[in-house]
């Protein structure tokens, strides 16, 4: 699994004109579900996203969580962070989850943030066009990819 966790003031998601999932401050976090994911990498990576340490303390350090600072967060599911861009320009996107399985593993991680502690989780539509739109904090990007943990 891949995501892409920018620390935001605020974010939102909108498929065909209609707001379907909004949030104020806290992470919006763009979802990659790799073939071959398991719900133990989506498990760890619920962990390490509820526990990264990248909001600001009192000192003005990135040392509070996303629970720390009672945030929120906005997962979107995309399959293009799945990409391979090794041959041509044109990227293959067979590296990604079949849509049934990345969504079972899209659903199943939101499950765990929640059960981390995570106040308010909310989602774009799995498979959809979607506009998603940001104030990113920061700005402050992190990149999780769960082969570091598995070493696939």
């Amino acid at each position: 699994m891949k995501a892409v966790i920018q620390r935001v003031k605020k974010a939102g998601v909108t498929v065909n004109e209609e707001v379907i999932g909004e949030i104020g401050q806290g992470y919006l976090i763009l979802l990659g579900v790799m073939d071959g994911d398991t719900q133990q990498e989506a498990q760890t990576l619920a962990s390490k996203t509820a526990l990264l340490r990248v909001f600001e303390d009192e000192d003005g350090k990135m040392n509070r969580s996303i629970l720390d600072i009672n945030g929120e967060a906005l997962v979107v599911s995309q399959f293009t962070l799945c990409a391979d861009v090794r041959k041509g320009n044109r990227p293959s996107f067979t590296p990604s989850a079949k849509p049934e399985e990345a969504n079972a593993l899209y659903e199943y991680y939101m499950e765990k943030l929640k059960e981390q502690g995570v106040r308010k989780v909310a989602h774009g539509q799995f498979g959809a066009d979607m506009q998603v739109s940001l104030v990113n904090d920061g700005p402050v990007t992190i990149l999780f990819d769960t082969q570091i943990w598995s070493k696939k």
